[in-house]
């Protein structure tokens, strides 16, 4: 099967729409490097697959809502299904990753994998991601290896090699996170298989609520009490929701995105003039568009395009992430 190039296609609501694998075998690896001359950064966003990090070289941030790590080389992370995530290297990173859905473990819906295991695991309140160092985490790490390189090298029967390995990972995981009754108690196999999440759901749709609202309105003039009625909110929650899952306000997010609307679009339509690109993009002039820009790259717009697209035209470079 081989390896794919990382690269990201979102929806206004940050859903990834690109697919990992196939519907025979739901699964991709991905081998990437990051950098200042590449992408550095992958916004928020969210899949229905589960997803293991590896770090080989370098250093990630990856945040989660309200949480945020640190991931060094030889580190691994694992992503629940339909997690917000936002991963930025710090300042370069190698990583190699698997996107998986959770019926390349749980097969049909009724069967024993995914009613006792897979259901309760990607349902529990508490399973958002969970960090893997790489000394006290090494069998899971070499689930991780043994799973990647077989993908990788297409060797014959490498679905076998993934599944089982993946699986592996999965049932430590269901160790870690044991399904409960609705007391709390460690249950059976009867207990959160519906699969509520309340707390973590919650702030979850609200936030993909919110997201969508900015990502189709970004180059209108939104204000606070907008972004906050998209998730039938007030402003007080909005901001409470925002700060507590993102660490910044709903208007710094949208600035951030507009800018980063604004750096896509520089590389994407060159010959677009640097004041076209800024009222594209929802700022009121070139000369703020600017200023704004210089504060999160630490470059001008046309310093940004230029070196970018000098990288992009050597040989052997690519700009995709």
């Amino acid at each position: 099967m081989g390896l794919n190039t990382c690269s990201i296609n979102i929806n206004p609501s940050r859903k990834e729409l690109k697919p990992h694998g196939s519907i025979e075998f739901p699964c991709a690896g991905y081998w990437d490097r990051y950098s200042e001359q590449t992408r550095r950064e992958f916004p928020w966003h969210w899949h229905e697959e589960m997803e293991i990090i590896y770090i080989k070289s370098g250093a990630l941030t990856l945040l989660l809502p309200a949480k945020t790590y640190h991931l060094n080389a030889g580190d691994c992370f694992i992503i629940n299904s339909n997690i917000l995530h936002y991963i930025s290297a710090a300042p370069e990173c190698e990583l190699q990753s698997l996107v998986y859905h959770p019926k390349l473990v749980a097969g049909e819906k009724e069967s024993a994998f995914s009613v006792k295991y897979i259901l309760p695991l990607i349902n529990h309140p508490s399973f958002d991601g969970y960090y893997l160092d790489g000394e006290t985490g090494q069998e899971q790490i070499g689930c991780f290896a043994r799973a990647f390189e077989a993908l990788a090298g297409d060797v014959p029967g490498f679905e076998f090699t993934v599944r089982e390995n993946v699986s592996k990972i999965c049932l430590f995981l269901c160790g870690q996170f044991p399904e409960t009754d609705g007391n709390g108690k460690t249950g059976s196999g009867t207990g959160n298989r519906a699969g509520t999440r309340t707390g973590l759901n919650q702030d979850n749709l609200r936030m993909q609520e919110m997201l969508e609202f900015i990502h189709h309105h970004y180059q209108e003039n939104i204000s606070l009490s907008d972004v906050a009625g998209a998730a039938a909110l007030g402003e007080r929650e909005c901001l409470r929701c925002f700060r507590r899952n993102l660490r910044m306000s709903p208007m710094q997010y949208a600035l951030k995105y507009r800018v980063m609307q604004g750096a896509e679009l520089l590389l994407r339509e060159p010959s677009r003039s640097i004041s076209e690109t800024a009222v594209s993009c929802g700022f009121d002039s070139p000369s703020h568009f600017s200023k704004m820009f210089k504060r999160f790259y630490s470059c001008t717009p046309r310093e940004y395009r230029k070196e970018k697209l000098a990288y992009r035209e050597f040989p052997g470079n690519t700009m995709e992430g």
